[in-house]
């Protein structure tokens, strides 16, 4: 028991300079963003969207080689394709007005944009991809965009 009262102070005091160094010559990390924001154009659209597609889409990418294994990857693909008029195309010789109705002849629809949901679409499986993933998974992206817009364009949208 005496030992153990003559240990109690140096045990303290120990715990008190551990506590005391470690607040002093601890490493404290915030971080602080400032953001400058510049508008630096403006633009108007002047397209009306009349539909949106949702398409989802299966692809199995497959990259053949020479002397390596055929890689492959398989995607679902969650897209978004959206039709509408461009109302900029709309002359002074498209309007007619007669007393007090105005008619108005649109251009006709087009596909504004097609889309990748890159947050929704996944990778399934890759397969003897090994370093070559990220290309091949890119590749794959690209190459159901290409698909989508040419079935969106099939469609008539």
């Amino acid at each position: 028991m005496k030992l153990f009262f003559r240990l109690l102070p140096w045990l303290i005091l120990i715990v008190a300079g551990y506590l005391f160094i470690s607040k002093k010559f601890s490493i404290n990390t915030s971080v602080e963003s400032k953001h400058q924001l510049l508008v630096e154009k403006i633009e108007a659209i002047g397209k009306l969207e009349l539909v949106r597609y949702q398409i989802s889409d299966v692809l199995e990418h497959k990259n053949k080689t020479d002397f390596l294994p055929e890689a492959s990857v398989l995607l679902i693909v969650k897209a978004e394709a959206v039709g509408c008029i461009d109302l900029t195309k709309i002359t002074r010789e498209d309007i007619e007005i007669d007393a007090d109705t105005a008619v108005v002849n649109l251009p006709q629809p087009e596909i504004c944009y097609v889309k990748i949901d890159h947050k929704n679409s996944r990778v399934y499986d890759t397969k003897m991809a090994f370093f070559r993933e990220a290309g091949l998974v890119d590749e794959a992206y690209k190459a159901a965009e290409r698909q989508v817009t040419a079935e969106v364009k099939k469609s008539s949208i």
